[in-house]
């Protein structure tokens, strides 16, 4: 069975399909193990529904954090945001890749395969994979506020 703390959950729409493989391969790259909750072609397919699938494995324990690929990943980091644990962030720049699990606890990166290429990809999914979170009373606090949150409204 694999190490939950050493893999990462990837999920795309149509839209984020082509970047995926790549975004697969840097994974492995920087030494995790993946699970690939789809799509597995470029068939027309709705987002919420991977995203829901992948936030599904991070809650249930089977990965540290997860990965979604879509067009622009705004339409990603709403879908995963709706879902009660999961913190998402777009990351199209290095700075709020790693700054969002840092401060923010963040553990779903949605990146848009028709805003950031490969090259930049890998740089962001480095970033976001070496980040970890900033335990201080400071911190804490704020992330326990975003959940409370999803209790109130």
């Amino acid at each position: 069975m694999a190490n939950p703390s050493k893999t990462i959950v990837i999920g795309s729409d149509h839209a984020g399909f082509g970047l995926k493989a790549e975004v697969i391969a840097a994974i492995r790259e920087f030494g995790y193990e993946v699970v690939d909750i789809g799509s597995f072609d470029c068939n027309p397919v709705d987002f919420p529904d991977i995203g829901a699938a992948l936030c599904r494995v991070i809650l249930e324990g089977g990965a540290k954090r997860g990965v979604m690929v879509c067009g622009t990943g705004v339409g990603a980091s709403i879908a995963a945001n709706k879902i009660k644990g999961i913190r998402a962030a777009v990351c199209h720049d290095v700075h709020s890749a790693h700054q969002s699990v840092e401060h923010d606890d963040v553990n779903v990166m949605c990146i848009g395969a028709q805003i950031v290429g490969p090259w930049l990809a890998r740089d962001l999914l480095k970033a976001f994979l070496d980040a970890e979170f900033a335990d201080t009373e400071e911190y804490r606090r704020r992330v326990a506020k975003l959940g409370e949150l999803e209790k109130r409204l």
